[in-house]
């Protein structure tokens, strides 16, 4: 089990970024959140194991179709095993 903290730049508020995002992680078995934040960047922390966690981490990179992506500031932090599911904050 790993955990990955990243924070998405770009036009990534209002184009399905989060919900893209909850379903990719969803499908692999991932627990976290996706969040807007205020300064336009899109914050996703997830927890799972490794390979499944760089499978969503590819998929911030490009994000869903109507996004671009111009920065991925990607953290690996140790699991808390905090998280019951995957959500959208």
């Amino acid at each position: 089990m790993k955990r990955v903290h990243l924070f998405v730049s770009g036009r990534v508020q209002g184009v399905f970024f989060r919900a893209h995002t909850r379903d990719l992680a969803q499908r692999l078995g991932l627990t976290g959140f996706v969040r807007n934040l205020p300064d336009g960047r899109v914050e996703v922390v997830a927890e799972g194991p490794e390979e499944k966690l760089q499978e969503l981490v590819a998929f911030c990179h490009r994000g869903p179709p109507l996004a671009h992506v111009t920065g991925v500031e990607v953290r690996w932090e140790e699991p808390t095993g905090e998280f019951r599911g995957f959500s959208v904050r």
